[in-house]
C-alpha cells in the first residue's frame, strides 16, 4: 500500500478512491470497518514516510482480485534487528492458508532487507489458529507480555538465519 493510500485510509476508512485504477477490489471492506492497524501505522508514516515500506500489504485472491486480508510489520527493525508482524484475514477466508502464504512472503521479503535479524510474532495463547500457524513455521515461545488492547500474549521469535535455513525455498 502506498503511503498516500495508507494516510487516505487513516483519514477516511470509507474513502474508496484509493482503489481507483488498482487491479484489486475490496468488497469485504478489509481495514475499512472496526479496529485496524492503520490507526498505528499512519502516524508512523506521517513522522517518517520512509517507514511505509514496512507497513500494510493486502492479501488479494489471484482469480477474483478481492482483498481478503492484510498484514504489516509493526515498524522498521528495532535496535537488535527485531521485526514484529501482525496479520488479519477476513472471517470468510480464515483457515484456508492465506495467512500462511502471506506471512511466508513477507518474511522472505524481509530477509533481504538490511538490519533485520529476528522475526517476532505475538499472539493470545487462546487464539489457537494463530498459535498453530506460528508454530508451524518453527517459531518458539520466548516469553509473555501484556498488551493494553489484546491482553496477554505469547511472544514467538525466530532468527532470520534459522528462518532462511527452514524457509529459503
Amino acid at each position: 500500500m502506498s503511503g498516500y493510500a495508507l494516510l487516505a485510509l487513516a483519514d477516511d476508512p470509507t474513502n474508496t478512491s484509493i482503489y481507483e485504477g488498482c487491479d484489486y477490489v475490496n468488497p469485504h471492506r478489509v481495514l475499512m470497518d472496526g479496529a485496524s492497524p492503520v490507526e498505528w501505522r499512519a502516524p508512523q508514516v506521517r513522522r517518517d514516510p520512509s517507514t511505509n515500506k514496512w507497513f500494510i500489504r493486502w492479501m488479494v485472491l489471484r482469480d477474483s482480485r478481492e482483498i481478503v486480508g492484510s498484514l504489516s510489520f509493526h515498524g522498521p527493525p528495532d535496535g537488535r534487528g527485531m521485526l514484529e508482524i501482525g496479520l488479519g484475514v477476513h472471517e470468510n477466508f480464515q483457515r484456508r492458508g492465506f495467512g500462511r502464504e502471506a506471512l511466508l512472503g513477507m518474511w522472505r521479503w524481509a530477509t533481504q532487507q538490511s538490519g533485520v535479524s529476528v522475526f517476532r510474532y505475538t499472539v493470545s495463547p487462546d487464539n489457537v489458529p494463530s498459535v498453530e500457524l506460528v508454530r508451524s513455521f518453527g517459531f518458539e515461545v520466548i516469553g509473555r507480555q501484556f498488551d493494553e488492547i489484546d491482553g496477554p500474549e505469547d511472544i514467538y521469535e525466530m532468527s532470520v538465519k534459522d528462518f532462511r535455513t527452514k524457509w529459503s525455498g
